[in-house]
């Protein structure tokens, strides 16, 4: 019997939430490692069982979690994470140079067709890889030395690699993207590094068209078009059709450009979804209104989904990481928010319901479609 199991990350644990295809009556289990931080949990499309969470705390550090069971029980990985050589040097917050340092993990992405092997974006910027189920962890250092690392500067929620996309009909081509530094691509699966930021359109950087120094907040790709990818910056919603070649802005009638997740529905790759939030320094959503925006044009024109979402005296955030779709038939939609809220709905986003409403601080959202 087909169904789904939804993968949250808060700021005190983990959470397990299934259920069947109708997605309306959900059992839940945790919270696992109760107290901890856990930024990121995901599971491998290779094996479903095969599940990955990141913990982190400022007093023990980081730890891989790794569940073969779906999430029933997890074995804690020994691998550390260390730079690969010097650790070189990028820009503080009053434009000195800083070494890179080594602070959590932010994004675990397993391989497309590997249980074993899974990358993991760090925060200072760095991409590793693990080949033997996160036993061991070994950086792909050609990233952080790229010529531009020291000219980038960490946003307000530090300087974190979040985003990591491999594509599909090309197991060479990675996509990175890295928050205030900017979008990355690999055709030699992760050997060398471009920046891929051209029509990208900073005003709070020196030079608004700057090659790097963008603040890149997520970046979303249907599998079917692994050329286009859509992406949520700072300020403003783009669009490429060239696989980051260049990037034009889609914004259109959104209420505001600003806003962290954005995802793409399972079987139309022209409809996307984001959340707009009210401002950088404000971090909530605009008039009190909790709504999801969906355009099936693939960006310009925007609809506002409210049906069953607060629309009062709502000022919960929605963080990049926190947002997913399965792919029954009738494609389901994910969110969850930092007043522990986790919303799901089974009709591609008509209509909203409340999975669990007291979670902590929800970091992150993932969902497997079982099947």
């Amino acid at each position: 019997m087909s169904g789904v199991r939804v993968l949250v990350g808060t700021h005190k644990g983990a959470f397990v939430m299934t259920s069947d295809a109708k997605r309306r009556q959900w059992d839940i289990s945790g919270p696992h490692f109760t107290g901890w931080e856990v930024y990121h949990v995901k599971g491998s499309p290779a094996d479903p069982n095969r599940l990955y969470a990141s913990q982190n705390t400022g007093w023990f550090g980081q730890v891989i979690q790794r569940s073969n069971d779906g999430g029933k029980t997890w074995q804690a990985m020994e691998g550390k994470f260390a730079y690969d050589g010097e650790p070189g040097t990028h820009l503080w917050y009053d434009g000195t140079s800083r070494p890179f340092e080594f602070k959590r993990i932010w994004h675990l992405e397993p391989s497309l067709t590997d249980p074993d092997t899974v990358y993991a974006g760090a925060e200072d910027a760095a991409l590793f890889r693990s080949t033997d189920g996160g036993q061991n962890w070994h950086e792909l250092p050609a990233l952080r030395q790229h010529t531009t690392a020291p000219k980038w500067m960490p946003g307000a929620g530090g300087m974190c690699l979040h985003t990591i996309i491999l594509d599909p009909k090309n197991a060479d081509r990675i996509f990175v993207a890295i928050s205030a530094a900017g979008a990355f691509r690999s055709d030699d699966a992760g050997k060398s590094w471009r920046p891929i930021n051209r029509g990208l359109t900073s005003q709070g950087i020196p030079d608004p068209n700057a090659e790097v120094g963008h603040c890149v907040h997520r970046i979303a790709m249907h599998p079917s078009r692994p050329n286009v990818l859509f992406m949520q910056k700072h300020w403003d919603v783009l669009r490429t059709d060239d696989a980051g070649d260049s990037w034009r802005e889609v914004s259109g009638n959104l209420p505001s450009d600003f806003g962290f997740p954005i995802d793409v529905h399972a079987h139309e790759p022209e409809t996307i979804y984001v959340v707009p939030i009210k401002s950088d320094s404000e971090h909530v959503p605009p008039d009190g209104k909790l709504r999801v925006y969906r355009s099936r044009t693939g960006g310009n024109e925007w609809e506002a989904l409210t049906n069953g979402l607060p629309q009062s005296n709502c000022y919960v955030n929605v963080l990049r990481d926190a947002m997913a779709v399965d792919s029954l038939d009738s494609s389901g939609v994910y969110f969850g928010t930092t007043g522990g809220q986790v919303y799901a709905s089974a009709d591609a986003g008509d209509s909203w319901q409340p999975i669990v409403r007291d979670l902590p601080a929800v970091l992150s959202v993932e969902v497997q479609t079982l099947k």
